[in-house]
This record gives C-alpha cells, sequence and structure tokens, in this order.
C-alpha cells in the first residue's frame, strides 16, 4: 500500500475545479503517475478523513512551448501529469486549503 503523501501531490485550484467542488461536490488533485483509482481513494479517505463515492482519472499530455535564444529557437513540451477527480458522497467536504 502506497503512503497519501505520496500518491497525493497537490491539489488543483482552478476556475474549474472551483465550479466542479460547489456544483457537484468534486475536488481535483494532481497525483502520482504511477497511482491507480483504488490508491487515490484509499489515500484521499486517509488523509482528509471523508468518505469517497468515485474517483476519475485523466492522463494530461504536455503543451507544446517554444522559445527564441540568443543560438535559435528553443521547442519543448510542458510536464505530462495525471490529474484526479474526487467525487465525495453528498454532505461530506474537505477543506484542504487548512489540511495541505
Amino acid at each position: 500500500m502506497k503512503d497519501a503523501r505520496t500518491v497525493i501531490l497537490e491539489p488543483i485550484l482552478t476556475e474549474k475545479a472551483l465550479r466542479l467542488r460547489d456544483a457537484n461536490n468534486q475536488y481535483l488533485f494532481r497525483v502520482s503517475g504511477d497511482a491507480n483509482k483504488i490508491d487515490i481513494k484509499r489515500a484521499i479517505q486517509k488523509r482528509f478523513s471523508v468518505t469517497v463515492k468515485n474517483v476519475q482519472v485523466v492522463n494530461v499530455k504536455g503543451k507544446p512551448r517554444q522559445r527564441m535564444t540568443r543560438q535559435g529557437r528553443v521547442a519543448g513540451f510542458t510536464p505530462h501529469f495525471k490529474k484526479a477527480i474526487v467525487s465525495l458522497e453528498e454532505g461530506q467536504s474537505m477543506d484542504f486549503l487548512e489540511t495541505v
């Protein structure tokens, strides 16, 4: 069993994430690349003491980026990462701004 701190890397705090939290009681987290849904569910329940209803996982590909330097154009990508969308049971909530 993996440690909760190695599975959950950080919460994702964007406008879309806040809308999902308010409308559907869903929270977004950046998770480890080798974590699966079961590991994520156990880590969330252990770390935040809540009941998880559903976990969805998305592999986000890095976006292409380029910049100009004195030597010419440098092209690359932003890092790939794995994102988890965690749905909680009705009446459950987590205030991870204080916990994380």
